[in-house]
């Protein structure tokens, strides 16, 4: 008595398909084409707009981080939307022309970036030459782990004050942040629909913290500037920074708030003047 193969994928006997699913008794209607086998990295190849952003950051730096700005809080569900605490770093360049920044869970858990995306190469010229970033307009992607977008922020040039335009995966707007005042202790308000769904608020004249609260007034999130020297305390090259949620929020306000969190260094102030 010939015993039979037990059922699964074996190569196909026809050869049309890499393989043929054996039901133990006869070959199936199921086939399948093997995955195609990894091709090794040109080192010579720039990254394209899809890659992932990643920075030198260690999971021991995180956690200093994280220890700095209050300790840490109950671990969340991984992802840019569903984690308490969000570490923002970013990714330290000798020349500033493409902004690019790793977003980490606390525990030093890449789980997205944000990248800049359709600058020519006239407008990075531009960039390197002179000081006219607040005169530009700036498009960048937050994307998650494995470099799916999840929102786009659009901030468009500006004179005096500043707004970042927010739009989901699909290109529908979600919500625009604006800024209210151009002195003193800077405010943004967070808009969805015309409707205002919280605001953005400067600790200090400086902005270098942030607190993020409701439209009632009510605290819900922070954002806390990594003291990185003396000579990067205004949110310029390399800067990083911890933002805290307090609670689980809905949308459109959850959104926002991520939003606000992980575009504030580059979308909210591009130029060296800061927010003025």
């Amino acid at each position: 008595m010939t015993t039979q193969p037990h059922p699964g994928w074996y190569p196909d006997p026809s050869g049309e398909f890499d393989e043929r699913y054996w039901s133990g008794t006869d070959w199936s209607d199921e086939t399948r084409q093997k995955p195609p086998s990894p091709q090794p990295a040109d080192p010579n190849t720039q990254p394209t707009e899809g890659h992932v952003p990643t920075t030198a950051t260690t999971p021991n730096q995180v956690h200093k981080q994280v220890a700095k700005s209050g300790g840490g809080a109950e671990s969340g569900g991984g992802t840019l939307f569903t984690e308490p605490i969000l570490v923002v770093n970013q990714k330290t360049k000798l020349i500033e022309v493409n902004s690019e920044y790793a977003i980490y869970d606390q525990a030093g858990v890449q789980i997205g970036a944000v990248r800049q995306v359709g600058q020519s190469a006239l407008k990075k010229f531009i960039r390197v030459i002179g000081n006219v970033d607040q005169f530009l307009t700036h498009v960048l992607e937050v994307v998650d782990a494995n470099g799916v977008v999840q929102m786009t922020l659009t901030r468009p040039r500006k004179i005096l004050k500043s707004k970042v335009e927010i739009a989901g995966p699909d290109g529908r707007s979600i919500g625009t942040i604006k800024q209210l005042n151009a002195l003193g202790k800077i405010r943004f308000a967070m808009e969805a629909g015309g409707t205002v769904v919280g605001y953005l608020n400067a600790q200090n004249w400086r902005a270098w913290n942030f607190s993020i609260t409701d439209h009632n007034g009510n605290e819900v999130a922070v954002i806390t500037k990594s003291w990185e020297g003396l000579a990067r305390t205004l949110f310029t090259t390399a800067d990083r920074y911890v933002v805290r949620i307090h609670k689980p929020l809905a949308d459109p306000l959850l959104t926002m708030v991520v939003a606000s969190a992980v575009s504030v260094d580059t979308a909210l102030k591009q130029d060296s003047r800061g927010f003025s």
